[in-house]
């Protein structure tokens, strides 16, 4: 069943279409890695799906919520549209953890601040995610006081503790030294096995490879080629894929 139902996806900037009329369906507990070269519009269409940038057309609809869109079909106000975003939740290449507060209490404040839950009922959820990632040891140590690695699986539990419907990440590897890389993407197989329904932009072909069970390939602002991704790395149909492919195949 389709949780995630994007149509018609486009967005420009200025004279330059970065995303024209993108179609994306995703099903629940499904794991999609989104490849492709800088510019393709891979990170825009992320931003697009829940509503951090607003498209010029097309809509996205998750569970039985169309994104900037009321019940009754007028235009979601601000406070709605907040309220729509906290289906998802968004990994980014940047930590953006506040430096003052504890890996706890950086994970309580989105559930008590957007989702109003009491404050001991916050960090309750915020414990058990920072667990879940392995992070147990560090519930009382600020930003400075981990890794990057570290500083990357708080934000994963920061966006876990909402109880999104999705998870989207972008890049979220990209700002790591490469020792640290690997502890980040252990951490989101565990969450592919487990059954939380992901979407990806990632350079790491490993990771697509082994934990997707689709790979899209975008290319100037369209996908042009999605598969499981035995079938797509082995066998790449578009020209252009095959380029990538081949420019990544030392890394991969």
């Amino acid at each position: 069943m389709n949780l995630l139902e994007a149509r018609g996806i486009t967005k420009r900037f200025g004279a330059r279409t970065v995303l024209d009329g993108v179609d994306l369906l995703v099903c629940e507990r499904e794991t999609v890695v989104i490849i492709g070269a800088s510019g393709s519009g891979k990170t825009t269409l992320l931003r697009c799906l829940n509503r951090l940038e607003t498209p010029d057309a097309g809509s996205t609809r998750i569970a039985d919520v169309t994104l900037g869109q009321r019940s009754d079909g007028r235009a979601a106000d601000e406070r709605e549209l907040a309220r729509q975003r906290t289906l998802f939740g968004f990994v980014f290449q940047r930590f953006n953890l506040f430096p003052h507060l504890t890996a706890l209490r950086n994970v309580a404040l989105g559930p008590r601040r957007v989702l109003g839950v009491t404050p001991r009922e916050a960090e309750r959820r915020a414990a058990v995610e920072l667990t879940r990632l392995g992070l147990a040891d560090h519930l009382h140590k600020r930003p400075s006081q981990l890794s990057g690695g570290q500083q990357q699986r708080v934000a994963i539990a920061r966006a876990l503790a909402m109880d999104p419907r999705v998870m989207l990440f972008d890049e979220p590897t990209s700002a790591l030294d490469p020792e640290l890389v690997q502890e980040v993407l252990d951490a989101m197989r565990q969450l592919a096995s487990e059954g939380m329904t992901m979407v990806v932009v990632t350079h790491e072909m490993r990771f697509a490879r082994h934990a997707a069970d689709r790979v899209l390939f975008m290319a100037d602002g369209r996908i042009v080629e999605e598969g499981p991704p035995a079938g797509l790395f082995s066998a790449p149909r578009d020209a252009r894929l095959q380029r990538f492919l081949r420019h990544l195949e030392p890394a991969s």
